[in-house]
């Protein structure tokens, strides 16, 4: 079988990649029989001489490839017909801007495995950029509250060169009393968490932190029983709310009473209730004045988020009482930082364990005849047609929803 790692062609451009040079040498000596070829990239993290000095080919033309690996959408006119190819597509929602690249991979009967569709038996994601989106953006949401405040100034994410720097950068903040609610569990809130442990920063109950007050910098992460209740005030577990989401309400508001930064980090589900909404940032004790939503579903769960920032341009503002984008650091605004692609701001660490999470999960699969379904469930599109996991995405396709 022949690999081929794909140069990433979506603008703007990412840098991020499936394997590193090291990432490669490893997988060529775990699997021997595999043959890998890397397309030249003049804008990749890691440069072309960096894999050749492990040894591995690289070229103008990778169209031999069997597998092909990206990480961003492929341009439809650089599709290559009849390959197997694996790279975020945001298409599993039915995202209205990636429709035509669905019909086109149909129609050049390309075999497409959406990375946020490689899944253990249970449903959990097995790979993704989770953790380093989770860390950017808690790291962002510092650098807003110093800029704000004019209390201390942090470099960009995307001037340091690496997770290691920016660390080190973190020496540099210094506050008092300020309280942290963080919303999630999973690999993202994870991510943010690491930051949050970095600055020692010390992590209080929900119970504690509801009712008491610190002189000192505290953090409480919560999941989605902490700020939703059910509405018939039965107490039952987290898979009732996830099978029944319908039947609850947001319980954050007694969060947003005590808290003053609001790091979401959170996974939100259809037909879940709305963190908080317009009108419950307009409550005289709603007290968070700066939002950093790693998770940045736009008009959705988390009011002020009215829409995605950028790497060049992370914060903007929101004001209650006009419901209107303002300045980042305007009187009486909720300081917003929305980014919805962090990890690029760290393509080597990220990539570095992007590749880490695909040798282990993937790869394998295509040597043991997919002995734990990983490919099967994986794959969207086979043969021309949506596979029977994705049928749902017919009428998305044919543009009849």
């Amino acid at each position: 079988m022949k690999i081929a790692i794909i140069q990433e062609r979506k603008t703007p451009p990412d840098r991020r990649v499936v394997f590193s040079p090291e990432k490669l040498k490893q997988l060529k000596k775990q699997f021997p029989q595999t043959q890998i070829k890397v397309e030249s990239s003049n804008i990749r993290i890691f440069p072309d001489s960096a894999y050749q000095e492990q040894g591995i080919e690289v070229s103008e033309n990778v169209s031999d490839g069997d597998v092909l690996l990206g990480v961003k959408e492929v341009p439809i006119s650089e599709l290559i017909p009849n390959k197997k190819y694996f790279f975020f597509s945001h298409t599993i929602k039915k995202q209205p801007y990636n429709r035509e690249l669905l019909k086109a991979i149909l129609e050049k009967n390309i075999e497409l495995y959406d990375h946020e569709t490689i899944t253990d038996a249970k449903g959990n994601r097995l790979i993704g950029f989770g953790r380093y989106a989770g860390i950017v953006g808690a790291y962002n949401g510092l650098r807003a509250l110093g800029l704000r405040e004019k209390s201390f100034q942090l470099e960009k994410v995307e001037n340091l060169p690496d997770y290691k720097a920016l660390k080190q950068e973190l020496s540099k903040v210094k506050f008092s009393s300020l309280k942290i609610i963080l919303t999630g569990v999973g690999k993202v809130a994870r991510g943010a968490r690491e930051i949050l442990e970095h600055l020692q920063l010390k992590e209080v109950n929900v119970q504690d932190y509801l009712v008491n007050n610190f002189d000192e910098p505290v953090f409480c992460q919560i999941d989605v029983l902490d700020y939703n209740k059910r509405k018939d005030g039965k107490n039952l577990d987290r898979f009732d709310f996830y099978n029944n989401p319908d039947e609850y309400e947001s319980n954050f508001m007694r969060f947003a009473k005590v808290s003053d930064i609001f790091i979401a980090g959170h996974f939100y589900g259809d037909g879940a209730p709305f963190l908080f909404t317009r009108e419950d940032a307009k409550h005289p004790e709603f007290k968070i004045n700066l939002v950093a939503d790693i998770s940045c579903d736009i008009d959705g769960p988390v009011a002020s988020t009215l829409r995605p920032s950028t790497i060049a341009d992370p914060f903007y503002g929101y004001n209650p009482t006009t419901e209107k984008e303002v300045a980042f650091d305007a009187p009486q605004a909720i300081t917003v930082m929305a980014v919805d692609n962090l990890p690029c701001e760290l393509p080597k660490d990220a990539s570095e364990g992007f590749g880490e999470m695909f040798l282990k999960h993937v790869i394998p699969s295509f040597y043991n005849d997919d002995a734990d379904g990983i490919l099967e469930r994986a794959r969207m599109t086979f043969q021309g047609k949506l596979t029977p996991r994705f049928a749902y995405l017919q009428d998305f396709v044919e543009g009849k929803e």
